[in-house]
């Protein structure tokens, strides 16, 4: 698992051992940036389910202003620190050990660039997407990046946000809602 490209263009990053975190191919991490490349510069960035913190990575690498990685393992935000460490972009980051919901109920701040990319057996997916517009923590024209396996369903309608058609990449599925 590396960074595509930007600032830390080919920098190795760290992965956990065991099953507990399922970091996101780099074919499907292409695909994923190519689609969202021009929302990138100047970004806000949220990756609520932070894992490696690849994705958030990946953002700041290529022009996201800051990014907030999240994830209820210590052990995840160690490696995710470790990580940003490798790539040379803790200065423009911020990790928090909580748990998803818990982290949204606190949260004051917008982003303009949501990932959700959570454990894919749970319901975290669904619980995150209603918490974030039930709270409005996504600016005007924000984008929410959704990963999820084939098979699994999203509501077409989320009041306030337009959904894109969906991105199949193998058994992976992506998603993005924009904020009207």
């Amino acid at each position: 698992m590396r960074v595509i490209t930007g600032k830390a263009r080919g920098v190795q990053l760290k992965t956990p051992e065991g099953m507990l975190t399922r970091p996101t191919t780099d074919r499907v991490k292409e695909a994923l940036f190519s689609i969202i490349n021009f929302e990138i510069p100047g970004a806000k960035v949220l990756d609520l389910f932070g894992g490696t913190g690849q994705l958030g990575i990946e953002a700041l690498s290529r022009g996201a202003r800051s990014a907030v990685f999240v994830d209820a393992r210590e052990e995840a935000c160690k490696l995710i620190r470790e990580n940003l460490k490798r790539t040379k972009l803790e200065q423009d980051a911020k990790v928090v050990r909580s748990d998803y919901l818990d982290y949204l109920e606190r949260c004051r701040e917008q982003f303009s660039m949501i990932f959700l990319d959570p454990p894919y057996a749970e319901v975290f997916l669904e619980n995150s997407l209603n918490r974030i517009t039930e709270i409005d923590i996504l600016q005007s024209d924000g984008i929410i990046v959704t990963e999820r396996p084939f098979g699994k369903e999203l509501p077409w309608e989320l009041e306030g946000y337009t959904r894109s058609r969906d991105y199949k990449y193998g058994k992976t599925l992506l998603t993005l809602y924009r904020k009207a």
